[in-house]
């Protein structure tokens, strides 16, 4: 299984940005879907989760900023981000808990996408 993640850049404060990511290979099913950031120094931390579905889960600080949905039919998950501030700089990680015949369920990871937000 591999997560493929697009949609970072370089975005103004108060910007928006729209990050999706893919999953492929032979899964059986995907369970829960997250997006999470780990900023320079910084531990990473859970953005917004999206269960099978569609039950959503966002951290403090991105509510009624950030919005995430998915799509079952495309193995994909989004997260829109409005009113961006320089603090939201981060790679962002999508995070797939996947079924699949061969490894049964387990995590899947992204490769990140940057996001930068300038002042």
């Amino acid at each position: 299984v591999q997560l493929q993640a697009f949609g970072g850049g370089l975005v103004q404060a108060s910007g928006s940005l729209r990050l999706s990511c893919a999953a492929y290979g032979s899964i059986f099913s995907i369970n829960d879907m997250a997006w999470y950031r780990q900023a320079p120094g910084k531990q990473r931390e859970l953005v917004a989760a999206i269960t099978s579905d569609g039950r959503t889960n966002y951290a403090d600080f991105v509510k009624g900023r950030f919005t995430i949905s998915r799509d079952n039919t495309k193995k994909t998950v989004y997260l829109q981000m409005n009113r961006l501030n320089v603090e939201d700089t981060s790679v962002y990680y999508c995070k797939a808990n996947a079924d699949t015949v061969v490894a049964g369920t387990k995590d899947y990871w992204g490769q990140g996408t940057l996001v930068t937000v300038s002042s």
